[in-house]
C-alpha cells in the first residue's frame, strides 16, 4: 500500500475537518457549487467522481472472464453475498436502527435519508480498493480480477433495480430517471472508457497509467469529501452524534457480512488465496458510486450523502482489521 492508501482514514478525517471549517467560513461558495447541476446531477461532483472511478476501471480486464469456470465456488460465494444477501441485510439493519432504535434521536425525514444512503452502500460491491485488500491477504490476483469484472457487469444491470426496490420498500420516493442516469454516468461510461483504454494501451502501459492516475483518484475522493462535509457543516456542528449513529449500524453490517462469508468459505473448503479475496469483495463497498448516486438522487447536503461519506470513514480501518484477522486465520483453510 502506498502512503495515501495506508493512511486513507487519516486523510478522510482531515478532509472532514477541512470541509466543516470551509463550510462555515465560505457558505456562499458552497451554495454556488451546489447550484451547478443538470437533471439533479451536480457538475462539479460528477467531474470529481469520474476522476475517482476512471483509474479503477482501466484495471478491469474483461478477457479474464473466460477463466471464470475454473474455480466457481469462490465466485459463487461473492455473487450470492453481494447481490442476494448484503443489500437486504443492510436495508434491514438501517431500518432497525433509524426507524426503531434511534427513533428518539433522529427526525423521520433525516432517518429516511440515512437509511437511503446506507442502502446505496449495501448495493454497491467494491471495485477498486478490493485489489488492495486481496494483495494484503496474498490473494490470487487473476481470480480477484475475474470476480471484480463479473461484479461490474452485474452492477450495470442490477444496481438500479435493487436500489429502487429497497428504497421503495422503505417508503422513499425513487426518481428512476436520476437513478438510471447515475448508473449510466458512474458505471457504464467509466467501464466503457476503461475498456477502450486497455484496447489502446497494451502491456506495462496500463500499469504505468494506473500509477500516474492513482494520486488523482485519491485527490478526487478527498475533494468530494471536503465538499460534502462543507455542505453538511451546519448539521454536523449542531448534531455531531449523527456521525456516531450512522457508523454503528455500518460497523455491525460490515463485520456481520464478513463473518458470514468467512464461515461459508470454510464450509466450501476454498483455498486461502481464493477465500480471502472472496470474503473481502463480499464485505467491502464501492463507496465512490454510493456517494455519487446519493448526491444525484437526494442532493449534496442530504442525509443520504452524509451516510455514504461516513461509509468512507468507516470502511478503510474496518477492512484493514479484517485483513489482519484473515491472515491470522490462514490455518483454517486448506
Amino acid at each position: 500500500m502506498g502512503l495515501f492508501e495506508r493512511y486513507l482514514s487519516v486523510w478522510v478525517a482531515l478532509s472532514i475537518v477541512v470541509g466543516v471549517v470551509l463550510g462555515q467560513v465560505f457558505p456562499t461558495l458552497f451554495s454556488l457549487v451546489a447550484s451547478l447541476e443538470i437533471a439533479h446531477v451536480n457538475l462539479v461532483v460528477a467531474v470529481l467522481i469520474w476522476v475517482m472511478i476512471y483509474p479503477m476501471m482501466i484495471h478491469i480486464d474483461f478477457a479474464a472472464i473466460k477463466d471464470v469456470g475454473k474455480k466457481p465456488k469462490g465466485l459463487a460465494l461473492t455473487l450470492v453475498v453481494n447481490w442476494l444477501i448484503k443489500p437486504f441485510t443492510m436495508a434491514l439493519i438501517a431500518w432497525l436502527f433509524f426507524d426503531v432504535l434511534f427513533a428518539r434521536w433522529v427526525d423521520p425525514q433525516s432517518a429516511s435519508e440515512y437509511i437511503a444512503g446506507m442502502i446505496l452502500l449495501g448495493v454497491a460491491p467494491c471495485t477498486a480498493m478490493v485489489f488492495v485488500w486481496s494483495q494484503l491477504c496474498n490473494g490470487d490476483p487473476n481470480y480477484t480480477l475475474v470476480q471484480v469484472s463479473i461484479n461490474d457487469i452485474i452492477m450495470v444491470f442490477a444496481f438500479a433495480p435493487i436500489c429502487a426496490l429497497l428504497l421503495g420498500v422503505n417508503a422513499i420516493t425513487v426518481p428512476w430517471q436520476t437513478l438510471l442516469l447515475s448508473v449510466f454516468l458512474y458505471v457504464l461510461i467509466p467501464l466503457a472508457a476503461g475498456y477502450l483504454t486497455r484496447k489502446l494501451i497494451r502491456g506495462n502501459g496500463i500499469t504505468k497509467l494506473g500509477k500516474t492516475l492513482k494520486p488523482w483518484s485519491i485527490c478526487g475522493l478527498l475533494t468530494t469529501i471536503v465538499l460534502l462535509f462543507g455542505f453538511q457543516a451546519d448539521v454536523i456542528l449542531s448534531k455531531p452524534h449523527i456521525i456516531v449513529l450512522i457508523a454503528i449500524p455500518l460497523l455491525i453490517q460490515t463485520y456481520g457480512i464478513f463473518a458470514l462469508s468467512f464461515f461459508a468459505a470454510q464450509r466450501l473448503r476454498l483455498p486461502f488465496n481464493i477465500a480471502a479475496p472472496a470474503c473481502m469483495i463480499a464485505t467491502s463497498n464501492f463507496f465512490e458510486l454510493a456517494v455519487a448516486v446519493a448526491i444525484s438522487l437526494f442532493g449534496l447536503n442530504s442525509g443520504a450523502a452524509l451516510a455514504t461519506v461516513v461509509g468512507v470513514l468507516v470502511e478503510v480501518p474496518v477492512m484493514l482489521s479484517l485483513v489482519y484477522f484473515a491472515n491470522r486465520n490462514q490455518h483454517r483453510f486448506g
